[in-house]
């Protein structure tokens, strides 16, 4: 008897736009719409195949041979399209070019490395907490006070970038993760600035403009050493400046919404403040502040059935997978009893966050702060989303706040 080799199935198909407003603002319903379609749907709009469950997910964000990030982490492919800008080190690239840029930057932004900075930033969380409070009164925007202003103080600090400029960092970031979607409505607002945000940062980056104690001296250091070359340190500094911005600054923004809106959560909290940096990873298992990152096939795969060619495009959705029942009891409820270890918040694999314990590190000293000073945290009004092709991002989220006792 002839054995037949299995005939791939075709995946169920949608035309949903998933750059759309609606779904920007709020992806919970398409989310659910696409996971139980299937493990695999075309989104025929785009021609690629959407992964929304957490097993697909996972697994193609582990298997950098068959699925790359070196033809881009957008829709856009680079062996096709010329982008916009240099590509990331870090982001859109694979082994071997990688490598060295990772390296550098894990043994740079390590735990270990970090501890010098832990009493600094706790004490400048103590300050900022206190002088809202204090300014502020009890009702006021926790999404420009706390979670934008803490990280756009101790992050450039610690990159080394000077006082002037900063106001640049959120404008550059936001541009840079809608390049990742279509160019769409979000995509043009920017068009006209491109070319001004990109020269701010790039000039931050050189050697100069950075001072002789931060991260991004230790950058250019390992050039020198030749742990990199002196062409790649500035495209590294830049993914700190890219990266480390942004998602950190809404990552804290879902924590604050979250507490806001679970009250027995933000008591649980104040009685164990140890439990901060989990209900950071809570936060943003359960918000995903990178929601979506595509990937180009390699080879012809087949996931779950489907056949993906060559050269195809496949876009995950993280914020789905952080959510998916099938590996999350009760996935909808923001939960400090949970262990959210394994959530795709960060990534997963070779290319997971490379900055993640700095977040972490943020996060723990504005939450501890904040808990200590304030025993009833609620909203004191309809929060604001600032629509992105890939950040799940804030633009107000006000809140009312009781004192501690």
């Amino acid at each position: 008897m002839t054995e037949t080799a299995a005939v791939p199935a075709s995946p169920p198909i949608s035309d949903a736009d998933a750059f759309a407003a609606e779904h920007l603002e709020h992806p919970e319903p398409l989310h659910r719409q696409l996971r139980q379609a299937g493990p695999v749907v075309r989104l025929s709009r785009y021609g690629v195949h959407a992964l929304t469950r957490y097993q697909e997910v996972y697994a193609a964000l582990v298997d950098w041979q068959t699925f790359q990030s070196g033809a881009g982490v957008g829709l856009a492919n680079f062996r096709h399209e010329r982008p916009w800008r240099p590509p990331s080190l870090l982001l859109e690239a694979d082994p071997p070019h990688h490598d060295a840029p990772r390296r550098v930057l894990r043994d740079i932004l390590a735990p270990l490395s970090l501890r010098r900075l832990r009493e600094t930033w706790q004490a400048m969380a103590e300050e900022l907490v206190a002088t809202v409070l204090a300014e502020q009164g009890r009702e006021f925007d926790a999404f420009e006070v706390l979670a934008a202003a803490f990280p756009l103080r101790v992050f450039p600090d610690a990159v080394g970038l000077g006082s002037h400029g900063r106001e640049n960092l959120l404008p550059y970031g936001n541009m840079a993760f809608n390049a990742f979607g279509p160019r769409n409505a979000l995509v043009e607002a920017d068009a006209h600035r491109v070319g001004a945000l990109s020269d701010w940062v790039n000039a931050q980056c050189a050697r100069g403009a950075l001072s002789e104690d931060g991260f991004g001296a230790r950058v250019w250091a390992a050039a020198d050493r030749g742990d990199l070359t002196h062409a790649q340190a500035p495209l590294v500094v830049r993914s700190l400046l890219t990266a480390g911005i942004d998602t950190t600054v809404h990552g804290l923004a879902a924590a604050l919404y979250a507490f806001a809106t679970h009250p027995e959560e933000w008591q649980r909290l104040r009685e164990r403040p140890e439990l901060a940096r989990v209900a950071f990873d809570e936060a943003v298992r359960w918000q995903s502040p990178v929601q979506t990152l595509f990937r180009t096939a390699t080879t012809d795969v087949d996931i779950a059935g489907t056949r993906i060619s060559a050269g195809g495009k496949i876009l995950m959705f993280l914020g789905s997978a952080n959510r998916d029942p099938d590996r999350w009891a009760d996935p909808d409820r923001f939960d400090l009893t949970r262990d959210p270890s394994g959530h795709v918040g960060f990534g997963m694999g070779i290319h997971q966050c490379v900055g993640q314990h700095v977040a972490r590190l943020e996060a723990e000293a504005l939450l501890t702060a904040l808990a200590s000073r304030v025993g009833q945290l609620a909203l004191a009004g309809e929060p604001r989303r600032h629509l992105n092709n890939t950040l799940r991002s804030w633009s107000a989220l006000p809140v009312r706040v009781l004192p501690a006792d």
